[in-house]
């Protein structure tokens, strides 16, 4: 029973490249829903009791010794310091940076780490973390539990989240929750390109009104306050309790002594 069950497992395995290429086998196409449900699942497991988070996204190709990578560092700490749990990607360089801004002053450090060919590991500063295969549940659940996003020098993956969270609050799919781009020099020419769209009447002047660009940590949290704890009433307190239950007090877990 159990070949014929790893056969069939086989055969209709469809990872998301395929599922992007087009139509499938009916039956393939319901068994991936299946997978892209129980992934979304696993994440609320984990992630619906840490409490209010920012996440920080950015580059993860920028080593220790790199300034963003140590600007990173110190607003995880800062973000660690207003209550909010510091959530990334799980992976390393900026990610690892603000995890690890985070996990160094007793804050609360979580990851959603994505599964690649060349295998992306979660970095050492998570206290939580849950493993993705599919990118679309990963973006949904780092944007999903945040109350402000921090864009870190990157490439495209950051790019495409920084516009996923400038579309969602512009359409109010979510709240007008702040978006800090850090880094003038680094993003000089898209915001150039932001303000040229604005000019072309693409994009209204409006739409910037929760949108933050600097170089300075202090800012960054300054705006933070105002627009996330002040404007939402952000508090400290009773969080959403795991039920025993459904089996919710499990979950991967690193203490600072490892």
């Amino acid at each position: 029973m159990i070949p014929y069950i790893n056969r069939l497992r086989a055969k209709y395995q469809m990872s998301e490249r395929e599922f992007l290429e087009g139509p499938r086998e009916r039956w393939r196409e319901f068994i991936f829903s299946f997978k892209v449900w129980g992934e979304f699942i696993k994440g609320y497991r984990v992630l619906h009791f840490i409490g209010p988070c920012v996440t920080v996204f950015g580059s993860a190709r920028f080593k220790e010794d790199h300034f963003y990578y140590q600007e990173a560092r110190k607003m995880g700490a800062r973000l660690s310091d207003l209550g909010f749990a510091v959530m990334t990607g799980g992976g390393p360089g900026i990610m690892e940076a603000a995890n690890r801004g985070a996990f160094e002053n007793n804050g609360k450090s979580i990851g959603c780490n994505i599964q690649l060919p060349f295998e992306q590991k979660e970095n050492p500063y998570l206290h939580k973390w849950v493993d993705f295969r599919y990118f679309f549940v990963r973006k949904t659940l780092l944007i999903k539990y945040s109350y402000a996003f921090i864009i870190m020098p990157g490439g495209w993956g950051t790019m495409d989240e920084l516009f996923e969270a400038l579309t969602l609050i512009q359409t109010g799919k979510i709240e007008n929750f702040p978006v800090i781009i850090f880094g003038k020099e680094y993003w000089k020419n898209l915001c150039e390109l932001i303000d040229d769209m604005v000019i072309k009447g693409a994009v209204s002047a409006s739409d910037l009104d929760h949108l933050l660009i600097t170089d300075s940590v202090e800012d960054s949290i300054l705006h933070i306050k105002k627009n996330s704890i002040e404007k939402f009433g952000l508090k400290k307190g009773k969080r959403i309790r795991p039920s025993r239950i459904l089996g919710e007090w499990i979950f991967r877990k690193r203490t600072a002594a490892g």
